[in-house]
């Protein structure tokens, strides 16, 4: 079992970095032989139980690359695989978080209603004492709302993601599962939110804290974070911020990242700066983002 659980967790970190591409087929033969292992194997019901659980993790994974790399169908086949291996492994933690990958999706395909549903039920149904697990969970439902622009129910689930954040850690420890989620992740999604919400100053000021303010955009997470900071600029009128740092996210998509969601995202920004496309830099912008556009699948 050890590891069963150093490969997933090797994984799950490939992922932040590189983004989709390819590693979905990876995580799959991984689940492959973890559904051998249960068929054909002999354990004991704890180790059973483990094996299920890895499954489960394994398989939202496999949900969240097929996602990031825009096969929905694909992706909603894992997770809902996922929910019911969770079940099985009995853990109610990991499947409200698989519930709040699903939310995460449905809100990217404009499924608003079916986001704060899925993200309502991941909350309903955590029980735990994790204070990182009640945060994400809490920010799954701010964004769900806030694509409904109910202002209310996002701030109300922003306060409480604020509220539990950083608490204190339970005595069997965080799962291994959550570890990405920390102040500059938390401040993304708050960022996402207000930007749902037009506010683009609170917005800014959240996506900024989620850089460090340097805008390092060589990871997944980088890039989407300064996709999502230069869609402020453009949706407020100032195409050459948002050049400049829309620039910075696809020199990393063009190079280290491999993810169908960010270029996306990049794609909203040039959409933006469509009454801008008599300057140079939206002009020069905008045929980064058509090279950029076709070099993904």
């Amino acid at each position: 079992m050890d590891n069963l659980r150093r490969i997933t967790d090797e994984l799950r970190r490939m992922d932040d970095q590189i983004g989709s591409g390819s590693l979905v087929q990876v995580v799959r033969s991984q689940a492959a032989y973890v559904t051998d292992l249960l068929k054909n194997g002999r354990y004991t019901d704890s180790v059973g139980r483990d094996l299920y659980g890895t499954l489960a993790e394994l398989l939202r994974l496999a949900g969240w690359l097929s996602f990031d790399a825009g096969r929905h169908g694909q992706a909603q086949r894992f997770f809902v695989a996922g929910l019911r291996s969770a079940h099985t492994a009995g853990e109610r933690a990991l499947g409200a978080n698989i519930l709040g990958f699903m939310s995460c999706q449905a809100k990217d395909i404009g499924q608003f209603t079916e986001s704060a549903r899925f993200a309502d039920s991941a909350r309903k149904g955590y029980t735990g004492g994790s204070s990182t697990v009640s945060a994400i969970l809490n920010m799954r439902a701010a964004q769900a709302y806030a694509n409904l622009k109910d202002v209310p129910e996002t701030r109300r689930a922003i306060d409480s993601a604020f509220d539990v954040f950083g608490g204190a850690t339970p005595d069997h420890g965080e799962p291994p599962w959550s570890y990405w989620f920390d102040e500059a992740q938390i401040n993304e999604q708050v960022g996402y939110c207000y930007m749902r919400l037009g506010d683009w100053e609170r917005a800014r000021e959240h996506l900024f804290a989620s850089t460090g303010g340097a805008g390092e955009s060589d990871s997944r997470e980088g890039a989407l974070r300064q996709a999502l900071l230069a869609d402020t600029y453009a949706q407020q009128g100032d195409p050459d911020s948002a050049c400049a740092i829309g620039n910075q996210a696809i020199d990393a998509l063009a190079s280290e990242v491999d993810s169908a969601r960010c270029v996306g995202h990049v794609k909203q920004v040039s959409q933006h700066l469509a009454p801008y496309r008599g300057l140079a830099a939206v002009q020069e912008f905008d045929e980064r983002v058509k090279a950029l556009s076709g070099s993904v699948l």
